[in-house]
């Protein structure tokens, strides 16, 4: 008589597909799934107790290291929450800066998603299609910041410098071309057989189950879920800006997919709004060179790329918050993963982890 037993596997925590230090424990019955631990802390990093020990404003490069993805996203929801406290309004024009700059952001993040998850699932030239695009918002992000990835650029209060002339210009370029791009992504994808076979019917996740665990963002839009904080919660200029939320039927990594690429069209309207609309004035409202909010506390959230990203700010009255919380995405998004590959293959891990779309700067505050 032959024996089965349950193979225990180790995945990572340095394993190209997890993307980061992220460990899984598989319990196999030969290739199908049937119990995964996940197990994180291998970036543990404490920024939220480095953020209790500094002034406001120097926690602001901080946040850049979140989801370094993108950054200025992450640059966005930490002034936000402090200008809420404190009740600081920054300067129209000011709004419309970081609106531009946070939704080439979200292109930028999801062309890395895009490429990455292809090329976890075989499909090579995919990536370099898409980092030939990411080179160029990231131009757009060095002619503004000086930098391309790890970006400090908002402060409290508003923006420290205004959009270069020649910015204007690149940035209309690249809104004429990027549809045409998108198309020749999804011409290598969305109807090949390979990619369908790992994609459909793959890592599904329900609507109620999606709920229930916290998901946000394009994974929990995938499962057909209508929820974005721009629109349910409007911030920043959002509210003027016609845009639409894009969802799934299935909730498998295929819905998740197709919601990250309309999700890119998306951005474009709203970045061609704004440079159309943006109006002239000044970048930075006066802010006391010793932040001390009175006591209290909020909580302030944003639409991030990979979901909602939250601030949790309690002040006691003093130059440095009391209490800071952060609500990164990346982390509950993750808890979803054991629910979506359960009972599947070793392979579908690899698709599951990528369409869930987790960067582990974000999971190990």
């Amino acid at each position: 008589m032959l024996e089965t037993r349950e193979l225990i596997l180790n995945m990572g925590p340095q394993h190209p597909s997890t993307h980061g230090v992220l460990r899984l424990v598989l319990k196999l019955e030969g290739e199908t799934i049937v119990g995964t631990d996940v197990v994180i802390g291998y970036l543990h990093r404490g920024s939220e107790k480095i953020a209790e020990n500094l002034p406001y404003f120097e926690f602001v490069p901080y946040t850049d290291r979140l989801d370094y993805t993108a950054a200025l996203s992450s640059n966005l929801g930490y002034v936000m929450a402090v200008e809420k406290i404190s009740s600081i309004r920054p300067p129209e024009r000011a709004e419309y800066v970081r609106v531009i700059l946070t939704e080439f952001q979200r292109i930028a993040a999801h062309l890395v998603w895009l490429a990455t998850h292809a090329l976890d699932l075989g499909a090579m030239s995919v990536f370099l299609y898409c980092f030939r695009e990411r080179e160029a918002i990231l131009d757009l992000f060095e002619m503004v910041t000086g930098a391309r990835l790890t970006i400090n650029f908002f402060r409290i209060g508003g923006v420290p410098a205004d959009l270069p002339p020649q910015f204007f210009a690149r940035s209309w370029e690249f809104v004429e071309t990027f549809p045409d791009r998108i198309k020749e992504y999804e011409a290598l994808l969305t109807r090949n057989k390979i990619w369908l076979k790992r994609t459909r019917n793959v890592a599904v996740i329900s609507a109620e189950d999606a709920i229930d665990l916290g998901l946000t963002g394009p994974s929990l839009r995938g499962s057909g879920v209508s929820f974005d904080v721009r629109r349910a919660e409007p911030y920043s200029i959002y509210e003027r800006l016609q845009f639409d939320i894009p969802i799934g039927e299935k909730g498998d990594v295929f819905d998740r997919y197709m919601v990250r690429m309309e999700e890119m069209r998306q951005s474009l309207r709203i970045i061609r709004q704004c440079l159309e609309q943006i109006p002239e004035g000044d970048l930075l409202s006066r802010v006391p060179r010793k932040l001390k909010p009175a006591p209290g506390e909020v909580y302030v959230r944003i639409e991030a790329p990979k979901g909602e990203l939250g601030f949790y700010i309690v002040s006691d009255g003093s130059e440095k918050p009391y209490r800071l919380k952060i609500r990164g995405p990346s982390f509950v998004n993750l808890q979803s993963l054991p629910a979506m590959v359960q009972g599947g293959l070793v392979a579908d891990v690899v698709a599951a982890i990528g369409s869930i779309d987790v960067v582990l700067g974000e999971v190990d505050r």
